[in-house]
């Protein structure tokens, strides 16, 4: 079976793996998402960071949007995670994004370990 995005999954983990090398665990998801920023701008990866969308249910938009901690290559949700570890409810919220975005794949990364954690989600 192909792998979704494969090439763009390694290349993502990758620059997650550089940040933790660099970083380590146990600092706050917005440190991590500047580095990754630097990261991405410096290696010429296309992403958008908290970026914005509208919610919609039935025939109409909801008043309250969600914010992706990244899109990366247009249609890859990058959630950036400080926490004990990766548990269903980030799974869910992963995987709601995607579909909310119409995308493939989802990754979460958790760099609150001594090694990078992280979950490829597919819808």
């Amino acid at each position: 079976m192909e792998l979704i995005h494969k090439e763009e999954y390694y290349k993502i983990v990758g620059i997650c793996m550089e940040v933790h090398k660099h970083l380590g665990g146990g600092l706050l998801e917005i440190v991590y998402k500047d580095a990754l920023e630097y990261e991405f701008r410096k290696n010429n990866i296309p992403f958008a960071r908290e970026k914005e969308y509208f919610i919609e249910y039935k025939d109409i938009v909801l008043p309250h949007k969600f914010y992706a901690d990244f899109v990366v290559y247009d249609d890859i949700i990058l959630e950036v995670k400080a926490v004990t570890g990766i548990v269903d409810i980030h799974v869910a919220q992963t995987l709601n994004y995607v579909r909310l975005i119409r995308g493939q794949l989802g990754i979460i990364a958790n760099f609150n370990s001594k090694s990078l954690e992280h979950r490829r989600i597919i819808k």
